[in-house]
């Protein structure tokens, strides 16, 4: 009885570990393009008032723009210097 207990709780740590690395890759592609979602929110949410959204639209594109230009960048271990101020 005691060996089906702790299966059942290597189930739910592995589960959690899961929704854990998930959770964190959410986080950093909302990290990455979030100006570019918050700028297509803001013209769709725009457009849908009746308003012109193409302003936002156009921050979005240039955010989009941005990150695009940094994941195209080739960054290796090296070429970090750190955050000790040097």
């Amino acid at each position: 009885m005691k060996r089906y207990y702790r299966q059942l709780g290597q189930g739910m740590t592995e589960y959690i570990i899961i929704v854990a690395l998930i959770a964190i890759a959410a986080i950093a592609v909302y990290g990455f393009f979030g100006d570019t979602i918050r700028g297509q929110m803001g013209a769709m949410t725009q457009e849908l008032a009746g308003k012109d959204g193409s302003a936002s639209l156009q921050k979005a594109d240039t955010a989009a723009t941005s990150a695009a230009g940094a994941a195209s960048d080739s960054k290796k271990l090296n070429s970090y210097t750190g955050q000790s101020g040097q």
